[in-house]
Formats: C-alpha cells, sequence, structure tokens
C-alpha cells in the first residue's frame, strides 16, 4: 500500500470530499448537500472526528466517529463520554476490496482506544445484510436497538444498532 496513509481530515479536505459525495451522488442531491452542512458544522464544534484514507493525496475512503449527543437525535446507548458512534463507511468505488478501508478501520479503532473510548457503536438498515455481516465479522455482536431514521427529506428508515467494546 505504498502511497497510502490514514489520517483526521483537515477542514479543507472534508470539504472537497463531501463535494466528490454530492457529485457521486444518484438521484436527490439535497440530503447530501444538507449532510454536509452539518458535518462540517460539527466538526467546528467538535462533535465528530472524520477519519480518511488517502492514496496519492486523493481521498479514497472515509468514516466519521460521533463523540458527542449533541450530534445524534437519539444517542441513547450509542454515543457518550466512553464511547463512539462510527458512520458514513464510504470507499470509492474503485478502491473497494484493496484493504483500504480495513486499514482505516483499525487505524481509527486505534486513535479512538487512545483517546479514552472504550466502546463503538454503529447502525445499519435491515435488508444491508452484506453490510451486516461484515460488521459481525468485524466484532458488532451486541444489538443495542431498534430505531427508525429520518433523513433531510423526510425518508423514514429503520436502523438496528450494534456495539463492539474497544
Amino acid at each position: 500500500m505504498d502511497g497510502y496513509v490514514c489520517r483526521i481530515a483537515s477542514l479543507e479536505e472534508m470539504h472537497a470530499r463531501w463535494d466528490y459525495n454530492i457529485a457521486a451522488a444518484s438521484g436527490d442531491r439535497e440530503n447530501w448537500i444538507i449532510w454536509k452542512r452539518e458535518n462540517i458544522d460539527q466538526f467546528i464544534r467538535g462533535l465528530i472526528i472524520p477519519y480518511y484514507g488517502f492514496l496519492d493525496g486523493e481521498a479514497v475512503c472515509e468514516c466519521t466517529a460521533v463523540i458527542s449527543p449533541e450530534a445524534m437525535p437519539d444517542p441513547q446507548g450509542l454515543v457518550d463520554d466512553k464511547t463512539a458512534y462510527l458512520a458514513a463507511f464510504r470507499t470509492n468505488r474503485e478502491h473497494r476490496g484493496k484493504g483500504y478501508f480495513s486499514r482505516l478501520f483499525r487505524f481509527m479503532l486505534d486513535d479512538l482506544k487512545s483517546r479514552g473510548y472504550e466502546k463503538v457503536t454503529l447502525g445499519v438498515e435491515p435488508e444491508e445484510t452484506e453490510n451486516r455481516e461484515i460488521y459481525r465479522h468485524l466484532g458488532f455482536h451486541e444489538h443495542i436497538k431498534d430505531a427508525r431514521d429520518v433523513y433531510p427529506d423526510e425518508t423514514q428508515i429503520d436502523v438496528e444498532y450494534y456495539g463492539k467494546e474497544l
């Protein structure tokens, strides 16, 4: 993996990555534009940590750690001073299956552990069976709760939440 590095993204790198995600989004991009604005604001306020994997200077994968209950509508059991919620697992299509995200994931968990976090949580939609299997493989076995999430455009989705000790 020559030329590949994992790190916490800067504000400028976040803007560029969100612009990439918005351009790559299929269909309605309005949710993505709102999510960009919310994430930038949450980063500035210290509520999230954006982890990016860079290949030759280009962000090819990402994951965000939510570290404050203030950044989530229903944080109960998902985020507190010892628990971080992981979201936005994304890898550019042409870089999937090459180990980049796995390396970023390990980097992120190590960093969170060094910051004093003892547990991480994440959410998955019930029909995302492939993702659920990946998360189980990564050690997310503890079922925390089921809930409904609402996108900015009022689309409602069911979500299953799982946790893992660090």
